[in-house]
């Protein structure tokens, strides 16, 4: 038979007086609107919600700045770029200007950083500009530029990309820009801008190669050029060694502006490549369709917030694994005497021949005993209590010394000889 628990067997049975009227007319009975709901773990529906809230706050509260966070750099983001040379750029080293003007002719205006997706967009119908890259161009990306088929607009190329791109015909030289000059050329490109303040960079090679002679202006008169055009059978290569004709601070000098339009306005499609710096690709790799489309489903700008995700992730990784939690308090299953498990771990230490072990904690207590009772601090070092004792019993330095940190006992008898000693000593401080 199953018993009942104490409150509920010592509680009368209620009276049928006592009923309530709700439930003598068929109302289901149940506890009133400010009584606690037992739940049958001996907790409220308010005490778990409020246990949920403790444990789900910080995580909930770095999610919640992470978020803001996030929206606060999707708001305060520039709409356009701060890239040299990028066709989004408005201040004085973009190329915003140009770059609207351009479409406002009906030029449509595709912006890259990477060397694959501009190998990607230019086509035979296409122009692809080249901006300045400030850490270089490698070799393969130059061979892959090199390979997109579309007419070449290179601006201050450096010596390697000058000599891919025009099949050595040209070399890079140094020099100064100047006041305006006349193009000196047959080139209509050149002529229409007339007098221009360029800096000189291109020249000649001496021994020339196989191809079309390049056509050269604005001279320095020491055998340096800014522009060079070739005409090969399969595209055009224009290359200028000074980006000035394109940056927005500049481009209204002289006749800047007419020579960026006619350059880059040849063809309907133009691919503006500013180069990224850390960007390695060549256009062999593979496309988004060949690797699963990862990319393409990943939506613009998604990189930064996953960079966000991660670090938030991380911080509260670390934070959680520091927590060990409050500690536990259980009743042992069985009770066991101070007394006992004095002798229990003396057998333990006896067992083990650790006579160090032992007097150590002997001396380590004794000494921790007589430092309490001469009203000694617990940051006390040895010199301190042994004084203390000194002064306390009239004994010899040496000899409590000796007591309280001596060398450990060579045996059994000595350890106990040891404790009789350390027991007679406590016996003879007292409190001053």
């Amino acid at each position: 038979m199953t018993s009942l628990p104490p409150d509920l067997a010592l509680a009368p049975p209620t009276p049928p007086t006592a009923v309530s009227g709700a439930a003598v007319s068929g109302a289901p009975a149940g506890p009133t609107d400010d009584a606690p709901v037992i739940i049958g773990d001996d907790t409220t529906g308010r005490s778990r919600a409020a246990n949920r809230w403790r444990r789900m706050r910080w995580p909930l509260t770095v999610l919640f700045v992470a978020a803001l966070l996030v929206a606060f750099l999707a708001v305060v983001r520039p709409a356009t770029s701060a890239a040299p040379h990028a066709p989004d750029n408005p201040e004085d080293d973009g190329g915003m200007a140009v770059a609207e003007v351009l479409e406002d002719q009906g030029v449509r205006v595709t912006h890259v950083t990477r060397v694959a997706d501009a190998v990607a967009a230019a086509g035979p119908d296409s122009t692809l500009l080249i901006t300045p890259n400030p850490s270089f161009f490698a070799q393969d990306q130059i061979s892959a530029l090199n390979r997109a088929g579309a007419d070449l607009v290179v601006l201050e190329p450096d010596f390697d990309m000058v000599g891919a791109m025009t099949r050595n015909l040209l070399e890079s030289t140094y020099g100064e820009a100047g006041d305006p000059v006349a193009p000196q050329c047959d080139d209509p490109t050149a002529r229409a801008a007339g007098e221009l303040a360029l800096r000189p960079g291109l020249a000649e090679t001496p021994t020339g190669g196989d191809g079309p002679r390049p056509t050269l202006c604005w001279p320095d008169g020491q055998g340096g050029y800014a522009y060079a055009r070739l005409e090969f059978p399969d595209r055009s290569v224009t290359v200028v060694s000074d980006a000035a004709v394109l940056r927005n601070g500049t481009v209204l000098d002289e006749g800047n502006a007419a020579l960026a339009l006619r350059m880059l306005g040849e063809n309907e499609d133009l691919v503006w490549l500013v180069p990224d710096p850390m960007d390695v690709s060549t256009g062999d790799e593979p496309t988004p369709a060949e690797r699963g489309q990862v990319d393409a489903l990943m939506p613009p700008g998604s990189a930064p917030v996953a960079l966000i995700a991660v670090l938030a992730a991380v911080l509260l990784a670390l934070w959680r694994v520091r927590r060990l939690g409050p500690l536990v308090v259980e009743d042992l299953p069985v009770l066991v005497r101070s007394a006992e498990a004095t002798r229990g771990r003396a057998r333990l230490y006896r067992a083990a021949r650790a006579r160090g072990h032992a007097a150590a904690g002997l001396r380590a207590s004794a000494a921790d005993r007589v430092a309490t009772r001469l009203g000694l601090a617990r940051s006390s070092d040895a010199n301190t209590v042994v004084d203390a004792v000194v002064a306390a019993t009239n004994r010899p330095s040496q000899q409590v010394a000796d007591l309280l940190y001596g060398p450990p006992p060579a045996d059994d008898a000595a350890l106990a000889e040891l404790a009789r000693r350390l027991d007679i000593l406590e016996s003879e401080v007292h409190r001053p």
